[in-house]
């Protein structure tokens, strides 16, 4: 997976809480990029950004440190799996307020039936295994 974004110059990784970010630390080191985890709320011991968003059963909020991403960086988010798109949707657009460019999105398993590459339309989306 890390051979199809190197020509890119991802310059960060990051991947949502609990497995994207096991995920994303290992592409990170992969391309010689840093990593920035996304966190549940009240993880992260410094001034956060946060966006709340719409689970299929209520609400959720992600948070990241508000220094992570620098203006222009090109980022990659990388999660283990591609349901309905929400979590990395919300991910994406936690990236985009702190003024970084997601370049790229990278899942392990994409369920196909449910939708979720739709939602991210405008992103380019690598997924190892589609059912």
């Amino acid at each position: 997976m890390a051979a199809r974004f190197e020509p890119l110059g991802i310059e960060m990784v990051t991947g949502p809480e609990a497995r994207g970010y096991i995920f994303a630390s290992a592409l990170a080191y992969r391309l010689r990029a840093g990593f920035v985890p996304i966190r549940k709320p009240g993880k992260l011991p410094w001034k956060t950004r946060s966006i709340s968003y719409q689970l299929e059963y209520g609400e959720d909020r992600l948070e990241v440190h508000e220094d992570a991403f620098q203006p222009g960086q090109k980022v990659l988010v990388v999660d283990d799996l591609l349901a309905t798109g929400g979590t990395l949707k919300a991910t994406i657009d936690l990236v985009e307020s702190l003024g970084a460019n997601v370049v790229g999105v990278a899942v392990l398993i994409e369920l196909t039936e449910l939708g979720g590459r739709k939602r991210l339309e405008g992103y380019e989306v690598v997924s190892l295994v589609q059912f």
